[in-house]
């Protein structure tokens, strides 16, 4: 008989029938179970090992009834174990082997099911990157290999004479005195042209070697001084000498032609 409860909000409908439908489903296993026992023991081995097979047979027919066959297995075994003790005429000893057969078989049932379900949760997990890797390739394949490409527009290089004199960004003059450059500090730089480029914030000063040999290149901020033979300005990024050994090469940077890097 049924209690019907209204339908409110918090309130459930209750059925005295589900714990008797519960039991209608576990008839097949009792009668699977008696089967068993009522059998003798020698014709239940065999039926308990086929089943075995069926599931340990990962590509067989019977794969789609795993689960059944797992109900047999978990069922049938207490059956078998019935039909052993009928066997053995249900005294002590009958009753002792009997029930290390039990220890036996139930460890090796739980042996059996923990790998069926570990085999199952390997196979989900391999499934798994390979749909995702397919489902990613288009767009790994149209993506750009390498970083992102960057436009240098470098500023051209602004030759000043230092023979009329020149006003430095860090403070002083740049003067033209006897055939060589004289710094504000009093330094005279021998070999070179009478005209220089420098940084907008003074770090870097380029003066051309004489006869068209190089660069002279003074790092004022590490106090450093670079001549680079057979170089040539092309320009100024970011206030950053870039170099070129003719107009057919790509201009490099201060930092690849020095060959470390040159931290602001």
């Amino acid at each position: 008989m049924a209690a019907h409860v209204p339908q409110r909000a918090g309130v459930v409908r209750l059925s005295s029938l589900v714990p008797w439908r519960r039991c209608l489903t576990w008839l097949p296993a009792l009668a699977w179970l008696l089967l068993l026992a009522v059998l003798p023991w020698w014709l239940d081995l065999p039926l308990l090992v086929a089943c075995v097979l069926a599931l340990l047979w990962r590509t067989g027919p019977l794969q789609a009834q795993a689960r059944l066959l797992r109900q047999a297995l978990r069922w049938g075994l207490p059956g078998l174990l019935l039909a052993v003790l009928r066997a053995l005429g249900a005294d002590a000893l009958a009753w002792l082997l009997t029930l290390l057969a039990a220890l036996a078989g139930f460890s090796l049932l739980m042996l059996l099911e923990y790998w069926l379900d570990r085999g199952r949760l390997d196979r989900g997990r391999r499934r798994e990157p390979s749909s995702s890797a397919t489902d990613e390739w288009p767009a790994l394949a149209l993506a750009p290999i390498g970083p992102a490409g960057a436009i240098i527009e470098l500023q051209p290089p602004q030759w000043r004479s230092l023979e009329v004199g020149l006003t430095d960004p860090l403070g002083g003059e740049l003067r033209w005195c006897d055939e060589a450059a004289q710094l504000a500090d009093g330094s005279r730089l021998d070999g070179v042209e009478p005209r220089c480029d420098f940084a907008a914030d003074g770090r870097w000063l380029v003066l051309p070697l004489t006869a068209q040999r190089g660069l002279l290149l003074l790092d004022r901020r590490r106090d450093r001084r670079h001549r680079l033979r057979g170089w040539q300005l092309a320009g100024w990024h970011e206030g950053q000498p870039w170099l070129s050994r003719d107009e057919e090469h790509v201009p490099l940077a201060i930092a690849h032609v020095l060959g470390h890097d040159e931290d602001d």
